[in-house]
């Protein structure tokens, strides 16, 4: 039996990260949702986002970021609710970054990876959701674990 597939939640650090460098484990992350191994959800405001800040910082890297976003068969969540969001605001203060994680919540996935350490992965204190958060490289190292034979 198949196990399910993993559903992760990626913030835009990890598209930009993805866009920027063939190797990292932002991209490695996109080529197993390519290969339908892990399934890729983003939420609205990060779609828009990761648009924006590729066209201001890397603007010959738009195709790069369609290319990514489509062969990885990336998934759009809905809206989160006004109660997601404000359940999300107790734990990350900064109100874009408390939108992105209510999108997480709404979204429902088994990870949220980013790498926004002052926002995300350092404010663990009061996380109280169903699932875990992480960078590439520790949703990485979980699947190389899991997959591991004794």
């Amino acid at each position: 039996m198949m196990p399910k597939k993993i559903r992760v939640f990626i913030d835009t650090s990890v598209i930009f990260a993805a866009v920027l460098s063939p190797t990292g484990g932002a991209r490695k992350i996109f080529h197993l949702g390519e290969t339908r191994l892990l399934r890729l959800v983003v939420g609205p405001a990060v779609l828009r986002e990761a648009d924006a800040v590729v066209q201001r910082k890397s603007p010959a890297s738009l195709p790069i970021l369609a290319q990514l976003l489509d062969a990885a068969r990336v998934e759009i969540s809905p809206l989160p609710t006004q109660d997601q969001v404000e359940t999300a605001r107790k734990v990350v203060r900064y109100p874009p970054d408390s939108r992105v994680l209510g999108e997480a919540v709404c979204a429902d996935p088994d990870w949220f990876v980013a790498l926004d350490k002052k926002h995300f992965l350092n404010e663990k204190e009061g996380f109280n959701f169903s699932f875990r958060i992480g960078t590439p490289g520790d949703l990485l190292q979980t699947i190389k674990e899991h997959l591991s034979l004794p």
